[in-house]
């Protein structure tokens, strides 16, 4: 079917950057690659009789449905556990993946862990640090080499840490940057994982954000990459508890970033809030302004609580953030980039926090994607703002901030030609 593209359009703006997808891993990815005397302690698959799951460090680890509702509708989703052959090949074979990407307008991905967690939790919970470690570089060589490098230009590396050594997380930065990862995948809330804070005063993690920006490496914030589920009571259903979480999660990370220091120390460290929508972006940042301006004289000072609690963790609270003359909104114009999968309210707002700030998700295969619309529903939410917006959020502010150089199209998406629909300018 023949296409009429718009006014200035080209086949380029049929095509989208995804920031946050996922991948199932494959089950030969730790047991390929530790030595040998590690293979028994390190994740393998194991079945027992229609039971599938990961085993490692004790525990028995199955895949949740909702990880991988790709060609499924929704009402089937489920988070009962989901064997690899139930699953859609694409969520864990890249090349199985290109076709699933090239049919919903995907040009590129950046993918996040699935058994490792979001930012590599599982292996910080192990007892066993070294093969923990070895497994970590493991994942991450995995992901550059072989998820990474079998489609040179499809799929940006996302690589995670020895999140209990800060020294050595920042020479595995320095590895993975060498090996052209410019992606980092990061807690939202360490303090939930057991790990010191942003507001550390033995600045437990400047080692780390040292090494992201001398090498470009943006520190990605999956939502969930705390392992903590807010929910708003005990008895509140799973629906209300996950309209209201993204929204929770995410700005309580990018309240913390902007307010803790760490721009000061690292004034080109950049950040992104992957999977945490954009809506609620000015008026976060709108009320921490006016909290900065009425309440500086003693708001700044952490010694001092409203709770009055003087201590975290048993340990006296004597960090200080200085706010003297601090626009939190050029700090966030500075440093921070938006992410979003499918938010109409948000585009409304795309000017205060402004078209260079933000990107494009499709959350492919997990239940809140897109797929296999995703182009689609991108250029219908972005259809009212110009060309040269929708070519940024799309494609653009990511190709930049990730140091990235995406393939060539080839042609139109498969989804674009069934429907023989645009949906942009």
């Amino acid at each position: 079917m023949d296409i009429e593209l718009g006014d200035n359009e080209t086949i380029d703006d049929y095509w989208l950057i995804s920031v946050d997808d996922h991948v199932i891993e494959p089950a030969d990815v730790w047991q390929s690659r530790v030595p040998e005397k590690f293979k028994d302690a390190a994740p393998r698959m194991v079945t027992e009789g229609d039971d599938e799951f990961w085993h490692y460090d004790g525990k028995r680890i199955p895949t949740t449905g909702l990880s991988a509702t790709a060609g499924r509708q929704a009402s089937e989703f489920s988070p009962s556990p989901v064997r690899y052959a139930d699953m859609r090949a694409g969520c864990y074979n890249s090349q199985a993946r290109l076709e699933d990407m090239d049919r919903a307008g995907i040009l590129a991905s950046l993918c996040f862990p699935s058994f490792p967690r979001f930012c590599g939790q599982i292996f910080w919970e192990a007892e066993n640090k070294e093969l923990a470690a070895i497994c970590v570089r493991a994942y991450n060589d995995w992901m550059i080499d072989e998820w990474c490098g079998s489609a040179p230009g499809r799929y940006i590396p996302c690589v995670i840490l020895p999140l209990w050594d800060p020294q050595a997380a920042a020479k595995e930065v320095e590895r993975c940057a060498a090996k052209g990862a410019h992606a980092l995948a990061f807690s939202e809330n360490p303090y939930h994982l057991g790990l010191p804070t942003l507001f550390d005063t033995n600045f437990y993690w400047d080692p780390v954000w040292a090494a992201c920006q001398d090498n470009d490496v943006v520190v990605c914030m999956h939502v969930g990459s705390s392992s903590h589920i807010p929910e708003v009571s005990p008895d509140s259903p799973t629906l209300v508890n996950m309209a209201w979480m993204i929204g929770v999660r995410s700005s309580g990370a990018l309240l913390t970033w902007i307010m803790s220091g760490v721009f000061k120390r690292f004034p080109h460290l950049k950040i992104a809030l992957s999977e945490g929508g954009i809506g609620w972006i000015p008026y976060f940042v709108q009320r921490a302004q006016q909290v900065v301006d009425k309440q500086w004289a003693w708001g700044g000072d952490t010694t001092f609580r409203l709770n009055q609690a003087g201590t975290v963790r048993g340990e006296a609270i004597g960090y200080e953030f200085d706010v003297t003359g601090l626009d939190l909104r050029e700090v966030v114009r500075k440093h921070v980039y938006g992410c979003f999968i499918d938010d109409p309210v948000g585009v409304m707002t795309l000017d205060f926090m402004g078209v260079d700030n933000v990107m494009a998700e499709t959350d492919y295969p997990h239940s809140d994607s897109t797929w296999p619309d995703s182009i689609l529903v991108m250029r219908d939410q972005l259809k009212h703002r110009s060309l040269e917006d929708q070519r940024k959020i799309l494609r653009g502010n990511a190709e930049r901030l990730f140091s990235f150089k995406a393939a060539q199209p080839s042609g139109l998406p498969g989804v674009v030609l069934e429907r023989g629909a645009t949906s942009g300018t």
